[in-house]
């Protein structure tokens, strides 16, 4: 488990080479110690480090603009999405900056590999002493309290004046790991439920107030049950910490709870970073099957792919949430859907390092890919409960090129989740595309909670499905679940067999989805105007009528989406 491993992310050793002299400027760098690590002294100077150096993407700007000219509605190049060779020609670095980074990297006699398609991320290994020489570092070993996760760490770096403009940043140094990082964002399993009620199809049955299952979620959001017919139409679901997906519950949940189509229908598996997925069933995996289960299980005749990350990271701290981005961007098709429901919190991560991992979720949606996070179970407290007296934001919900997914319960009506994570990212601003809608939010929430959240950031979640009661199986058993990581999924089903439709109609699937939803989706969604996300010895934020930081912008209507991108 991520938990037990000993972090050695520090900084990305790039030798300073002597021609460049020792003019030195500090990088990135954090005032504290976060809280719950204590330092422990100074790493031993052999320790080897795993460094990953970011270069800059001089032309992202342009390729933001693409990414909205694509996604957007109103746009004449509405649904032209980008090739593989188009975006690799956005991010890849400019020449001068890597002929100043390898001669850098010459100088000091390292070798460094090429991790990314556009060739904007290197790695390589160098020990501690000479990290420490070359980014006037002072790497040195952290204990969290609670966990006694190791971590080698510096508070500061700096790196050559002449690399200023060439070198964005290097991971991991000021970044520390987060014990809860990337845990699925999901409650502990609640009583086994009797799984053998007769559902009618639309109404939606009265038992879907106190448990979900497909059916429940068919009837309540108008998803259908005929099979996908368009074999090019891809639903891909994310798999982390070994978390494994197992073939003979999905076998029993569709028996249980989709009597309509073959028990035998499936998903198909890629891996990377050494991953795997294990079918013994004492492996099976709470959040692994839980995701499966709930596109194979709503998206009918999708084909559905769980894609594994090992544990032998090529991004660090980041646990493979930049591989698995990077491996997509390496395909010449990558899914039209991608569903993950493991988080963290915002402030675990640096501002750099977030801002890079954020664009390449952009250069993901630009390609046509519908990228969904759970935004999080804790409330305005965070990804998972917790002690805070400020209001915490989750990661990646605050990013604006991707699409974060709060949660609900109960029928008639819909209310918020009270553990659904929503907020105001303190990394991203508003984007565009929300300005409205948060301005309108914030006008009506009047002085509530002041001083407690960015006013200016970008808001999550930014639409919603039940989360409550979800049934699965698990190692043959019956089992109920919460989470938004039981809305991720939902969500993602309904996206592809959306597309499904259009690529059945000669259009083009819907991509990076947020531009859609808050202009001509908005009114495809059902409004939730009740409950709140509380946290912090706070009620946290209330519904209201529009977008709210707890709900978004509402649930899914089938039908009405339907209408609005023109089938």
């Amino acid at each position: 488990m991520v938990a037990t491993r000993l972090f050695v992310a520090s900084l990305f050793t790039f030798a300073l080479g002597k021609p460049m002299g020792r003019n030195l400027q500090v990088h990135e760098t954090r005032e504290d110690i976060p809280a719950g690590f204590s330092l422990q002294g100074a790493a031993s100077p052999d320790t080897t480090l795993k460094l990953r150096l970011a270069l800059v993407q001089p032309n992202f700007a342009e390729l933001e603009q693409k990414l909205y000219d694509v996604s957007t509605p109103s746009s004449a190049n509405y649904g032209q999405h980008l090739s593989k060779e188009e975006v690799e020609k956005f991010i890849a670095p400019n020449a001068d900056s890597v002929a100043a980074v390898n001669a850098w990297l010459k100088e000091n006699d390292i070798t460094a590999q090429t991790i990314s398609p556009a060739g904007d991320w290197l790695s390589f290994e160098v020990p501690v002493s000479k990290a420490n020489d070359l980014f006037d570092a002072d790497f040195s070993v952290f204990t969290h309290d609670d966990t006694d996760l190791k971590a080698i760490r510096t508070l500061s770096y700096s790196i050559p004046a002449e690399l200023q403009g060439h070198l964005d940043l290097v991971h991991p140094t000021v970044t520390f790991p987060n014990p809860k990082s990337h845990l699925p964002v999901v409650s502990s399993p609640i009583k086994a439920v009797n799984t053998h009620d007769n559902f009618t199809a639309r109404a939606v049955p009265s038992s879907c107030g106190s448990r979900i299952t497909p059916a429940c979620l068919q009837a309540l959001y108008g998803i259908p049950t005929t099979k996908a017919t368009q074999s090019s139409n891809q639903l891909a679901v994310s798999g982390f910490i070994e978390q494994f997906a197992n073939k003979a519950d999905l076998k029993s949940f569709l028996k249980e709870f989709r009597t309509d189509i073959s028990s035998s229908t499936t998903f198909t598996l890629q891996t990377l970073d050494g991953g795997s997925n294990s079918q013994d069933g004492s492996d099976a995996g709470v959040e692994a099957n839980l995701d499966i289960q709930y596109t194979v299980g709503i998206a009918s005749g999708v084909p559905t792919t769980f894609i594994s990350v090992g544990e032998d990271f090529q991004d660090g701290d980041l646990e493979g949430f930049l591989d698995i981005i990077n491996f997509l961007l390496g395909e010449s098709n990558p899914p039209q859907v991608l569903t993950t429901s493991y988080g963290q919190n915002e402030d675990t991560i640096s501002r750099k390092l977030a801002n890079n991992l954020c664009n390449a979720y952009a250069q993901l949606g630009a390609r046509g890919t519908s990228i969904l996070f759970a935004s999080g179970d804790g409330g305005v407290s965070g990804s998972q409960s917790s002690g805070c007296s400020k209001f915490v934001a989750t990661f990646p919900s605050g990013c604006p090129f991707m699409t974060s997914v709060g949660a609900t319960q109960g029928i008639n009506p819909e209310t918020a989740a009270d553990f659904s994570s929503g907020g105001f990212s303190n990394y991203f601003g508003v984007p565009d595309y929300q300005k409205s809608a948060v301005k309108s939010y914030l006008s009506a929430l009047g002085k509530t909670n002041s001083g407690k959240f960015n006013t200016s950031g970008r808001g999550y979640p930014d639409i919603s499905t039940q989360g409550v009661a979800f049934e699965i199986i698990v190692n043959g058993q019956s089992e109920a679940v919460d989470g938004t990581s039981c809305a991720s999924p939902t969500l993602a089903s309904i996206i592809a067999l959306i597309n499904d439709r259009l690529i059945a109609a000669g259009k083009s699937p819907l991509g990076f989805l947020n531009p859609f939803l808050y202009s001509d989706g908005a009114s495809a969604l059902t409004d939730i105007t009740s409950g709140s996300n509380p946290g912090c010895n706070t009620n946290g934020f209330p519904a209201k009528a529009g977008w709210d930081p707890v709900t978004g912008l509402g649930t899914p209507n089938f039908a009405k989406l339907l209408t609005a991108v023109g089938l």
